[in-house]
């Protein structure tokens, strides 16, 4: 059932997305990008990558906080190397690769496994927080005062979801659900507990999402003008689309699904042309800004064993 409904997902997605380029092609194939547009997709490829980075130095924090000691650079590199692996089938290929280097790295496998099942959802906590304070952006009335309740109280909602507390009945939850006496990587699971509140990650992915958002911006900006008041508007779609990329089982690393939901929520407040080729730009910039940081880490280490 999971196959077919990530084949499903996959398919839906992929007719919207091939509906929406054939009905704007026209405008589509008639953007233009001057110089000041490639210097803004430049930056937005360096913010990119830096994002990536950040995002390996946020990973080293997760270990930290389950007790592990780890050199940053080398798990940065580690990180910029396996986070390619995402786009293979399966989408958990980059995981295996950390937790297995983090595991020759004399981590206990246990908090290697952990760790790259924290780091996702501080990831998606980060984006449903910046989707909360941004998301009366989305509608077409934000003036309602029963919406700046509900932001407030989803607030507190999604903070309390990376409580210690409840972080530690998911960790006694998952143990519970995958108990084999004979692992050993299970039974380290089990003996793991967060003592205190994620906040120092946490901010770091706020960090990260918001570069993240940064990347798409600049994109947008290369291709038209926006305003000042627009930015909320954009952070706020690009945290929800990208979250849905992250949580929906459909193609590998979101492609697909953070397309069609940028492109469901922006085509009714910018061109639909603009939208379309920002986020077929942003794709290929992240991409290429993904492979460009594996190789640096390769070549960093090269240097210097």
């Amino acid at each position: 059932m999971k196959k077919v409904l990530r084949w499903f997902i996959l398919g839906v997605t992929l007719f919207f997305l091939g509906k929406a380029l054939k009905d704007n092609w026209s405008e589509v194939s008639s953007m233009r990008i001057d110089a000041a547009g490639w210097a803004s997709l430049a930056v937005a490829t360096g913010v990119t990558l830096l994002a990536h980075t950040w995002a390996g130095w946020i990973w080293t924090w997760v270990l930290q906080e389950l007790n592990q000691s780890v050199s940053s650079p080398q798990f940065i590199q580690v990180y910029l190397k396996t986070n390619i692996a995402k786009y293979l089938p399966g989408n958990v290929w980059h995981y295996y690769g950390r937790i297995l280097a983090a595991k020759n790295a004399n981590v206990s496998a246990g908090a290697a496994t952990l760790s790259v099942l924290l780091e996702p959802l501080l990831m998606a906590t980060a984006a449903l927080i910046i989707v909360v304070l941004f998301g009366s952006q989305l509608l077409l009335n934000n003036s309602n005062f029963v919406i700046q309740i509900l932001q407030i109280v989803s607030l507190f909602v999604v903070l309390g979801a990376v409580h210690p507390w409840l972080l530690n009945l998911l960790i006694r939850f998952l143990y519970r659900l995958k108990n084999k006496k004979s692992d050993p990587e299970n039974q380290s699971i089990s003996s793991l507990s967060i003592e205190c509140y994620p906040l120092r990650p946490l901010l770091g992915e706020l960090v990260f999402l918001g570069l993240r958002g940064t990347g798409f911006i600049l994109t947008m900006y290369a291709l038209g003008s926006l305003d000042l008041s627009q930015i909320p508007l954009l952070l706020g779609a690009f945290s929800f689309a990208w979250v849905l990329g992250l949580v929906v089982p459909g193609a590998p690393g979101g492609l697909g699904v953070f397309e069609a939901t940028t492109i469901g929520i922006l085509q009714h407040r910018f061109p639909a042309a603009l939208v379309i080729s920002a986020i077929a730009l942003y794709r290929l910039i992240s991409i290429f800004a993904e492979i460009a940081g594996a190789v640096l880490a390769s070549l960093d280490e090269r240097v210097a064993s």
